[in-house]
């Protein structure tokens, strides 16, 4: 059985092989191929990811403005801005513990 070089690990894509005959593949041990499906939940949990971000830097921007020059940024959109991040944050934890949690279950039905 051929192991994965650290080398061949770059990215976010890593070419996946059967090793079975057996198991689900695409024809002749190819990967399968990608479809619209999988492409676009990539796409829009990337997007998602990127708007929590996104928040967070925001927060701290203003956060940060409010210190160095307190008359150019209203108190009160500091406040949203941080209570707007701090619920992405959370929101995102959510959902990554309850994917993990759904995993392990998968995992663990035999």
């Amino acid at each position: 059985m051929a192991q994965l070089l650290s080398l061949e690990a770059l990215g976010d894509v890593v070419t996946m092989t059967r090793t079975n005959a057996k198991h689900l593949a695409g024809v002749g041990g190819k990967p399968a191929e990608t479809t619209g499906v999988e492409a676009a939940f990539g796409d829009l949990l990337l997007k998602a990811l990127n708007q929590v971000n996104d928040s967070q830097v925001t927060a701290v921007d203003l956060a940060q403005a409010m210190i160095t020059d307190p008359d150019s940024v209203d108190v009160h959109d500091v406040t949203i801005a941080l209570a707007e991040a701090n619920l992405a944050l959370s929101m995102t934890k959510a959902v990554v513990d309850r994917a993990l949690a759904a995993y392990r279950e998968i995992i663990n039905v035999r």
